[in-house]
């Protein structure tokens, strides 16, 4: 068999992706999140650095952390710098799969994540799991070599996935942040078809611009609010933030529209009180968003007076399409 093809076929696809995203429970549509790419050796075995080692043996309360797109270089990190993975459990399928079955497929991978690590995760926050919130449940799985030797163990870890599947780092342990699906106020989200993707330059096409971040418990204290009285708050609220964000700006001239999300009851329980104010524009047909392009902060300073002309480098206004 050619070197190329014995190296593809011995990777080692050891990191089980499965997201839960704002408002839906979905796993990621990848069949290999991660290869384990580098030096073939004497019987058709990758290398995996010390570093990476210690990471795929790591305990719970530990944080990992990995900048190349194969995540060759995953390390331990301290969980109070930024990280992708917060290690929850550890989990034997021993079980279900004895020896000498089959390894599990991708697909059942991302099953048996769901199935094995949620409870795992809430009794590691030591609280409930918002299921529309910021984290997900993601799994280290053994490599092939170690599966034939009987290792049944499957690490359990806590992830933040942005609507289009990208990992976002975060800081700090997860059971001392919000799991409120927050952005900062001047993240942009791409558009991905007639929906969301993942955090975009304000400058290229975009679905959406986060103009602010509200706390519904600054208002309601009295236990959780229905939808339709967060939305009457959050009008008001909103309308002032994007204000205060991008002064002047007129959304209707613009053709844009501004936008919040609410919260379910599952979150309010879990602590998850924080929404997004938001900019973005619907098609014509309303079945979706459109791209619009720039930042609405930058295209208010640069806005000329009525009947005027930018001033020299502004920008044209924020527009739907492009």
């Amino acid at each position: 068999m050619p070197a190329d093809k014995v190296e593809r076929n011995t990777l080692r696809t050891r990191l089980v992706m499965v997201g839960v995203f704002v408002g839906a429970v979905a796993a990621l549509s990848l069949n290999v999140a991660f290869s384990w790419g580098g030096t073939v050796t004497g019987g058709g075995h990758v290398d995996e650095s010390p570093e990476a080692k210690a990471a795929f043996n790591s305990a719970p309360g530990s944080c990992l952390f990995w900048a190349q797109p194969d995540a060759s270089d995953i390390h331990l990190v301290s969980c109070d710098q930024p990280h992708l993975y917060e290690v929850t459990g550890v989990v034997n399928i021993a079980d279900r799969y004895g020896p000498g079955t089959p390894s599990p497929t991708v697909d059942q991978w991302r099953d048996l994540a769901l199935e094995k690590c949620t409870d795992d995760a809430q009794k590691y926050l030591g609280k409930p799991l918002d299921p529309f919130g910021k984290f997900a449940v993601s799994a280290l799985r053994p490599t092939n070599d170690q599966w034939s030797d009987g290792d049944r163990e499957m690490r359990c870890v806590l992830e933040w996935a942005a609507p289009g599947g990208e990992l976002q780092p975060t800081t700090g342990k997860a059971a001392d942040v919000s799991q409120s699906a927050v952005w900062e106020p001047g993240t942009c989200l791409a558009l991905a078809g007639k929906t969301v993707g993942n955090p975009i330059d304000c400058a290229q096409a975009h679905a959406y611009e986060i103009v602010a971040t509200v706390d519904l418990k600054d208002h309601f204290n009295g236990g959780f609010p229905n939808r339709n009285d967060q939305s009457t708050w959050l009008d008001t609220e909103c309308n002032k933030d994007v204000q205060s964000y991008a002064g002047g700006v007129d959304l209707g001239k613009q053709k844009l529209i501004l936008a919040w999300d609410t919260v379910q009851q599952e979150s309010w329980d879990a602590g998850s009180t924080q929404v997004n104010c938001k900019v973005g524009a619907k098609l014509e047909d309303n079945s979706g968003l459109q791209a619009i392009t720039g930042s609405i902060r930058q295209n208010a300073q640069d806005a000329p007076p009525e009947g005027g002309q930018p001033p020299d480098g502004g920008q044209p206004p924020a527009q739907p399409g492009g």
